[in-house]
């Protein structure tokens, strides 16, 4: 009696492991097929947008839409550089960005390494002040922004797009960096300061080597926020030769054609050719991209 009871038990338990297996594997399989039918649903504008790129004006319009064009126009890349300023754009846009995540990364680390390591009065209560500057939406601030530039004669220059970037390096970058520098271990600057080194020498030499993959992440949302960036240009820029890639492709409805043909292939092409290095930039850096989330996450 006893050795059947322990038998149907151990079946059970059998059983009960069995399914339970089994419930995983179906609901692994089912967040995986979630998940790629959420990916493809985010990517069919992309993917609409490419395709169109390709298409002659006419065939952007036609109903039932296609997917595929029927007749390809790879020139459209090339007429986007002959008909506006697409160099000149492209190389504004590469300054401003290059010039804001070099500012970002360097004032945002320093500022960062101030309140990770070193303590003094009304420490604690200026990092709560500095993050509640991240509820704040640009619009309230654009125009303070725009009399302060307007009377030091910065309007339709660039330089209201990155010398900002300098100035603090924004409230999110410096809590991201902050968090990852809290788990380095201070023996680290203990060691170098026996060994007679600066504040200064540690940050520059320790805790920023160390510090690559926050760095990385750094690098890549100001990399992304100035090069997708359209309000700031919009507001200070005046000058069509001055215009970043965002801004400049809203030209495109004012381009003299031969023809009143529409212009949104053209317009297609141009959002396709100004989303490239983003997309480059993320898969390159993708490692380090999410090394850094994780990794700044690990103590507050």
């Amino acid at each position: 009696m006893m050795s059947a009871e322990a038998g149907r038990l151990r079946g059970s338990r059998v059983t009960y492991r069995t399914s339970l297996y089994w419930l995983r594997i179906v609901l692994r399989t089912f967040i995986y097929i979630l998940t790629l039918v959420l990916g493809i649903a985010f990517l069919l504008p992309f993917l609409w947008t490419l395709s169109s790129s390709f298409k002659p004006s006419w065939e952007l319009y036609i109903f039932p839409p296609t997917w595929f064009p029927m007749e390809w126009h790879p020139e459209n890349f090339v007429r986007i550089w002959q008909l506006v300023p697409f160099a000149r754009w492209s190389l504004n846009s590469g300054m401003v960005a290059v010039l804001s995540v070099i500012g970002e990364v360097l004032s945002a680390a320093a500022v960062a390494y101030g309140f990770s390591r070193f303590r003094f009065k009304g420490r604690d209560f200026l990092f709560v002040v500095m993050l509640s500057t991240m509820m704040l939406p640009i619009y309230i601030t654009i125009i303070p922004r725009f009399v302060m530039f307007k009377y030091i004669n910065w309007v339709d220059t660039l330089y209201p797009l990155w010398v900002p970037a300098f100035f603090g390096g924004g409230a999110f970058n410096i809590f991201l960096l902050r968090q990852f520098f809290m788990t380095i271990p201070l023996d680290f600057d203990e060691a170098a300061f026996v060994d007679g080194a600066s504040s200064w020498t540690i940050f520059w030499r320790i805790l920023m080597p160390l510090s690559k993959p926050a760095i990385s992440t750094v690098a890549i949302f100001g990399f992304l926020g100035s090069w997708n960036s359209f309000l700031a240009p919009l507001i200070f820029l005046n000058t069509k030769e001055k215009f970043t890639l965002p801004l400049g492709i809203t030209w495109f409805r004012y381009i003299p054609m031969e023809s009143s043909e529409p212009k949104d292939h053209l317009l297609m092409a141009a959002s396709i050719t100004v989303t490239m290095p983003a997309v480059i930039l993320f898969f390159a850096a993708q490692r380090y991209f999410i090394s850094g989330i994780v990794m700044s996450g690990i103590k507050g």
